[in-house]
């Protein structure tokens, strides 16, 4: 099961957040395993821990060879050093050589893991193999040819010979029913032996649902923890509640890793059943730890679907356990569920036009901390200073200054602190991914391109982890990321080969995030994508990818619905008018023109200046321009009239001390609305007030602007400032 939390989005550029903490993992009723040279470290927030083994020093090469070495025949196909490798893995795991050569061939058997983690696979699947031995050891069934029947699957099991130990599990299963069965015709006399039986049977059952576990196969764990839950007689509720939690774990796991939202369906169901069937006042803290798993599945399910019942189902389901898991009682357990809860809330705080969610998200995680110490778990302190940061950026993406933003910078960089790359590979590449995002965020409010190369770093550093085959859906989301960036550094070149990197990056991401599949993160990916068809649809002489990109939007519309999402739709609306009007400068009327009017005072209704006034003071401006190039198709001055007022008031929040590129834009954008209005007037007040805007503009981007963007806004002042000197007579 995970031990994070996938995508989050940002407002401006629609970057898609990881968050890195409890909500991905259910906690398990079971203690963790030791045995041997290697030991149990916690780096999860679910009950069971990961057994750690140290392999003394064998390189990835010296792994992959013996793995190959146990696919051929293991040992016994093995001479010399080799032999002694195979010999001492055996030792240090503390297991017989054959089971050595099993947990070998497990690993090997899966293509996509790199080889330098071929000694952490094999150590996770070994801890999985202790905890089976454990539950074989345990096994007591009170029928003798059952009972020899597992004491005949044991040695099997301790030899690594999984195909035997599932057929002698599954003869004791089959001889614990035949004699469940002929305890039923006798039940008057022989009730207590019928219910050892299917106990026995129950028992069995799940530990071959153990052993599909050991192998991933959650599927079949799950299916079987089914059949165990079907064998346990009435009156042990206890056992009963217990399997049917253990099924839906493995549900959640099959739904989690594999991408199965039908899987995470029917875990929630089973969870459901499971608090009305064991309720809370039989077991307060079982209850609770269902409720914690239960939000966690929700919230999975959640961020994948459009709507946000099942995020606000997810929060109640965490308050309910935090009326059990108090900080007094269980600290730790109270911590792991404030953090979930604040992941939660800053999902559904994403999806919100106002920032109340967020501040509650940031108030969680920060509750959280106060028992989340470094000193005392260091590595869940840092997943959840990730998250922090996580929500910071949310709420510094919607101020006008960056004092957020910097904040969560700080955070995702202390968070690395105890996230080494050696140790969490896959959470220190999702911290880089959020690291990456806030420095986007940053270097879009920024003159140089320096936060936004630092950006790129991140991104490209958090794909040498978040590999596709690995982690598809993640491997999406920094593709994404990385497009993104990639797009603001565009956008501040002279050519278009940033630019059509971004775009293939997008469509790389689309590949995995279908709108099937994660439909809120598809409409993402689909709006960055149009922005990046436009801005290169602008630089082209045909219409192709600005037609393209109108159609990219309207697609992802389809999703981000006023309703569901207001920001959201608000922002891609935006990118659609602005789509509009470069295709409606390409043609002889003004349909288009007037459409990109239209739907940018629609985006205006939701993007108020009290709520969000950068994004406000952005589409200020986009509708200034829109109207700008339709007054210039017409002959009277009422639309460049109303671009002036548009442009003057995103100057109102585009300052240049908050955003001074954004700032000289609009600047420019003024420059050209009041050339026009000059130009139709008499006098040269109009024309001196150009000037006086590009002036101000030059002032910023005459070094960071393109050089022939620069020139371009120089030839028009100059060709302005000859026309004031025509009509000054001079």
């Amino acid at each position: 099961m995970r031990g994070y939390n996938k995508t989050a989005i940002a407002l401006a550029g629609a970057a898609l957040l990881i968050s890195v903490s409890s909500t991905g993992q259910a906690f398990a009723a079971d203690n963790p395993v030791s045995a041997g040279a290697c030991s149990v470290a916690g780096g999860r927030d679910a009950s069971n821990n990961n057994l750690t083994c140290n392999f003394f020093g064998l390189t990835p090469e010296q792994f992959k060879e013996a793995i190959e070495a146990a696919a051929k025949g293991g040992a016994a196909g093995a001479t010399g050093p080799l032999l002694d490798r195979i010999v001492d893995i055996s030792k240090t795991l503390g297991v017989t050589a054959g089971a050595t050569k099993t947990l070998l061939r497990i690993v090997g058997e899966d293509a996509n893991i790199p080889d330098e983690k071929l000694a952490e696979t094999l150590t996770r699947v070994a801890n999985d193999y202790k905890k089976l031995q454990a539950v074989a050891a345990a096994l007591n069934p009170a029928n003798s040819t059952a009972m020899n029947l597992v004491k005949q699957a044991r040695p099997e099991i301790e030899n690594g010979h999984f195909e035997l130990a599932h057929e002698l599990l599954r003869q004791a299963t089959q001889t614990q029913i035949a004699a469940a069965e002929e305890a039923r015709r006798l039940r008057d006399q022989a009730q207590t032996a019928e219910d050892a039986e299917m106990l026995g049977a129950a028992d069995s059952t799940a530990a071959e649902a153990e052993v599909a576990l050991t192998e991933r196969h959650y599927s079949q764990a799950a299916s079987l923890f089914r059949q165990a839950v079907e064998y346990v007689p009435p009156g042990h509720e206890a056992v009963h509640a217990d399997y049917m939690e253990r099924q839906a774990n493995a549900l959640n796991a099959q739904g989690d890793e594999r991408g199965d939202n039908a899987a995470l369906r029917d875990a929630i169901e089973i969870y459901r059943q499971r608090l009305v069937t064991y309720p809370r006042e039989r077991e307060p803290l079982s209850w609770a730890r269902v409720q914690n798993n239960l939000g966690i599945t929700l919230e999975i399910l959640g961020e994948r679907e459009s709507g946000t019942a099942r995020l606000e189902e997810a929060v109640v389901a965490y308050r309910s356990a935090l009326q059990e898991f108090t900080r007094e009682r269980v600290p730790l357990e109270w911590a792991r569920t404030q953090t979930n809860l604040g992941v939660t809330l800053q999902r559904l705080g994403e999806r919100d036009s106002g920032t109340a969610r967020l501040e509650e998200a940031v108030t969680a995680y920060r509750t959280a901390l106060l028992e989340r110490t470094r000193e005392r778990v260091p590595i869940d302190w840092a997943l959840t200073q990730n998250n922090l940061g996580n929500a910071l950026l949310k709420l510094g993406e919607r101020d006008s200054g960056t004092a957020r933003l910097e904040q969560a910078v700080a955070a995702y960089r202390a968070a690395l602190q105890e996230s080494p790359r050696e140790q969490v590979p896959l959470d220190w590449a999702r911290i880089q991914n959020n690291l990456g995002i806030a420095l986007k965020a940053l270097g879009e409010r920024e003159r140089g391109t320096a936060r936004l190369e630092q950006a790129v770093a991140a991104y490209r550093a958090a794909l040498e982890e978040s590999t596709r085959q690995r982690v598809p859906i993640e491997w999406a989301t920094a593709q994404n990321n990385l497009g993104n960036a990639l797009k603001a550094l565009g956008e501040r070149d002279s050519g278009t080969a940033r630019l059509e990197q971004a775009v293939t990056a997008y469509r790389a991401a689309l590949e995995e995030s279908t709108r099937e599949r994660v439909p809120f993160n598809w409409a993402i990916i689909q709006n960055n994508l149009g922005e990046a068809l436009r801005m290169l649809g602008e630089q082209e002489s045909g219409t192709a990818r600005l037609e393209e990109a109108v159609a990219v939007d309207s697609a992802a519309l389809e999703e981000r619905t006023r309703e569901r999402m207001p920001f959201k739709w608000a922002e891609t609306e935006n990118n659609l008018g602005r789509a509009l009007q470069a295709l409606g400068e390409r043609e002889r009327g003004t349909a288009r023109l007037e459409q990109a009017v239209a739907v940018l005072r629609t985006a205006l209704e939701e993007r108020k200046r009290e709520q969000v006034p950068l994004d406000w003071a952005t589409t200020q401006n986009d509708l200034g321009n829109a109207l700008q190039k339709l007054g210039g198709l017409e002959s009277g001055t009422a639309r460049l009239e109303q671009a002036v007022a548009a442009l003057h008031a995103a100057l109102e929040e585009r300052t240049r001390e908050r955003v001074p590129l954004d700032w000289a834009e609009t600047q420019n954008n003024l420059g050209h609305a009041l050339r026009k209005l000059g130009e139709r007037e008499n006098g040269t007040a109009r024309l001196k007030e150009a000037v006086k805007a590009w002036d101000a503009c030059l002032t910023v981007t005459s070094s960071a602007w393109p050089a022939n963007k620069v020139e371009a806004i120089g030839a028009a002042e100059r060709d302005t400032q000859a026309m004031i000197a025509r009509r000054s007579g001079k």
